[in-house]
């Protein structure tokens, strides 16, 4: 079972698909989802959000300013800024 993730700045989608591993990092330090992850909510910390698609593409953006959540297979990160690295 994949996760469906969104990624979303506050002006505009970035990245919405299906992932079998999303990483970011929280004013906590770094954290991984995968499926069957325990439901989070968290601050988001400036840096990196790393998605591997589930057809094993990596996908990498940089976000600040917002949170992330985890739910059933549901992976949301809203940021105040956030953008693809090409």
């Amino acid at each position: 079972m994949a996760l469906n993730v969104s990624l979303v700045s506050a002006d505009a989608e970035v990245w919405t698909g299906e992932a079998s591993l999303v990483v970011a990092k929280t004013v906590e330090g770094e954290i991984g989802f995968m499926t069957g992850h325990e439901p989070v909510l968290a601050i988001l910390a400036e840096g990196q959000v790393r998605i591997t698609t589930s057809a094993g593409e990596k996908i990498t953006a940089t976000a600040k300013d917002g949170f992330l959540s985890m739910e059933g297979s549901t992976v949301t990160i809203v940021a105040g800024h956030a953008a693809l690295v090409s």
